[in-house]
């Protein structure tokens, strides 16, 4: 469901949107062409603004929130995985946020960075482009490989596929 809030309505910046019939978008929400928004996540934009930028996908059981004076951007080609909480952070372009993590207001996250699986990247931390990141409490790792690096963005393009033959399914909204 697309919700207002206090004056606030998404904006569906697209028209190949994917929003799952119980995906709920509340408040200051900005969608671009080809995001998929799965199942039973959630989207509250009633603090401050969250973005999500072209050819992302946040997936099923997912949260994203804001914090005061902390909107959450998510970039372009971006994969937040299954039951993830986005708090009130910035994710660059092309990263992969593994299932189950936590990332916390202030956060910061490089381009074409993979976020390892339950990984809790802390309130504040900043990673520069292209790293590995594992752990509770998140360390860096390492750089990553350009292979690795392609099969992230591979793994955004798949889901935008996906939510396509969703949408010529009559399932979602654009």
């Amino acid at each position: 469901m697309i919700y207002g809030f206090e004056g606030q309505l998404p904006e569906l910046k697209g028209e190949r949107i994917f929003i799952a019939p119980s995906a709920d978008v509340i408040g200051a929400v900005e969608l671009h062409e080809d995001v998929g928004l799965w199942f039973n996540t959630t989207l509250r934009g009633d603090l401050e603004p969250i973005t999500i930028g072209r050819g992302s996908n946040v997936q099923d059981g997912s949260t994203v929130h804001t914090d005061q004076g902390l909107p959450t951007v998510v970039g372009e080609n971006v994969t937040i995985g299954h039951n993830c909480i986005i708090h009130g952070c910035t994710i660059g372009d092309g990263s992969l946020i593994g299932m189950g993590s936590t990332i916390l207001s202030g956060a910061k996250i490089g381009k074409n960075c993979l976020i390892g699986g339950g990984a809790l990247v802390t309130g504040g931390m900043d990673i520069p482009d292209g790293m590995l990141v594992l752990g509770s409490p998140a360390k860096i790792i390492k750089p990553l490989k350009e292979g690795v690096i392609a099969r992230s963005l591979e793994n955004s393009a798949r889901y935008v596929r996906n939510k396509d033959k969703y949408l010529k399914a009559g399932i979602g909204k654009v």
